[in-house]
């Protein structure tokens, strides 16, 4: 494991370090020790960004030439192609990817995103001809256009950040707006990359502005409750999400939100597939630390044993098969932080005082390294009121329901606070959609299929948030709606 270069701000076109020099620690989840330091932003180093990215939006011809935006974020793209080992390195040490998770999820996934975004672009419409109306005695002619929102404050998560980064920023850049991204204090490295290869690529002062800090809240709640920021795209816990919305307010801020989750992966019992569907439920890829991951599985309770046998075994056969920094085959890693080791445990500990069953795992595993490790955990008899099948866990834990028929799948499904997500899985093709169809989740795969990549829409209902990112409605997001009408 190598140390990682300083993660620096980028404030007005230039890559600099906090004001009077001050740094934190960049703590890897391997390990529990740093592997590198990141500028720890002030309030003024905020102030500045956002004078910038309003400045830059006012005086420049950044929201109106579509042509320069265009060109610029396409050379940025090349960039990122050029630095992908760099920036599975900050997938690894920062966010504690596993070999075998960086590329899908981590790297792949954002940039193959990218390119749907420049590939969908063309299609957007700047405007709209409403044609001619007759009234008070004469006729007026209508037509919409679509602008930019203007500055867009973008704070993002520690889990894919790359993902997340490239979701938010790249949308909005080609909309025309100005950016200032506020990335999580334990992937600050993945956020400045974005400033330092703006530059590089030739980016106008003040258009992409990158600051993080030792502080959580600071910046964030600085963009947030700021009357130049026109725009904020947060992804990340719905608790936070809520004080975005309170605080926000006061300036009438405009806000897209997306949250959490708590998906329901429904198996019907005519699966063809029964017991594979089953086992690959295990909750293992990048340690379950994902918003739209499915960690309830629903199962019909006349195969109810069946599926745990099945679960068993599939736990027993994975094994010690995760944790090794060095092994490509390896799909998850340790879980982010302390912190958030200390979460996820107390969880796995409210469960079993639920009277949930351990199927498998439950325990950190300080065996693994001095860093965050939990073993894959699998509860089952769990019912759908339980903390752990109602509460995001946000790491490795499975939980397991039974229900009667498709009905009852259903209302266990949508007796959630969440709806970011879900699966349906049938031999009956028409059956599993009239299932999905009446699940109310932003997304939903029916016999795995795909339902979450860059050209599609993704976000979600109820306490999963506000508004799509990706897709050509990631990029529409980030516009205004202004009617003109003139007198014919």
């Amino acid at each position: 494991m190598a140390t990682l270069p300083d993660a620096k701000l980028t404030i007005d076109g230039v890559l600099r370090d906090a004001q009077g020099g001050k740094t934190f620690d960049v703590i890897s989840p391997w390990t529990g020790q740093p592997v590198g330091k990141a500028a720890d932003a002030s309030a003024a180093d905020v102030d500045e960004a956002i004078a910038a990215a309003r400045h830059a939006f006012d005086t420049t011809d950044w929201s109106t030439n579509v042509e320069k935006r265009v060109d610029l974020v396409t050379k940025l793209r090349a960039l990122f192609e050029a630095n992908r080992e760099r920036l599975s390195d900050l997938a690894r040490d920062e966010a504690g990817a596993a070999m075998g998770a960086v590329g899908r999820a981590h790297v792949d996934m954002a940039l193959d995103g990218w390119d749907d975004y420049l590939r969908l672009f063309p299609q957007l419409k700047w405007d709209k001809d409403y044609g001619g109306r007759t009234g008070y005695d004469f006729e007026t002619q209508r037509k919409a256009v679509y602008e930019p929102v203007g500055v867009v404050g973008a704070i993002t998560p520690w889990n894919v950040p790359l993902y997340v980064n490239v979701g938010k920023v790249v949308a909005a850049l080609l909309a025309g707006c100005t950016v200032i991204l506020k990335p999580a204090p334990n992937t600050p490295g993945m956020g400045a990359i974005f400033g330092e290869l703006a530059q590089e690529a030739g980016f106008p002062a003040g258009v992409l502005n990158v600051i993080f800090g030792s502080d959580p809240a600071l910046a964030g709640e600085m963009l947030v409750t700021d009357p130049r920021v026109d725009l904020i795209s947060f992804t990340g816990s719905t608790n936070v999400g809520k004080r975005i919305m309170e605080q926000g307010a006061a300036t009438l801020k405009r806000v897209f939100l997306e949250l959490g989750g708590k998906s329901a992966k429904i198996i019907l019992e005519d699966s063809a597939n029964f017991a594979m569907d089953v086992a690959q439920s295990m909750l293992v890829f990048h340690a379950g630390q994902g918003c739209a991951v499915h960690s309830r599985l629903l199962v019909p309770r006349s195969r109810y044993e069946e599926a745990k046998a099945v679960l068993k075994h599939a736990y027993a056969s994975f094994g010690d098969n995760w944790g090794d920094y060095d092994n490509p085959a390896h799909i998850m890693g340790p879980v982010v932080s302390q912190r958030q080791m200390e979460r996820v445990l107390s969880y796995i500990d409210i469960g079993q005082a639920e009277g949930a069953t351990l199927l498998a795992g439950g325990k950190a595993r300080p065996d693994k390294g001095s860093g965050y490790f939990i073993e894959p955990t699998c509860f089952v008899d769990v019912t759908n009121d339980m903390r752990i099948a109602q509460e995001e866990i946000f790491g490795p834990v499975l939980v397991v329901i039974p229900f009667e028929d498709d009905d009852d799948a259903v209302r266990i499904a949508n007796e959630s606070d969440y709806g970011l997500c879900g699966g349906v899985y049938s031999a009956d093709l028409d059956r599993a959609i009239a299932v999905a169809r009446r699940i109310r989740t932003g997304s939903v795969s029916v016999n795995g299929g795909m339902c979450i990549a860059g050209d599609l829409p993704f976000g979600g209902y109820k306490a999963s948030g506000i508004g799509r990112e990706w897709g050509l409605e990631g990029i529409e997001e980030f516009l205004e709606t202004k009617l003109i009408a003139w007198r014919a």
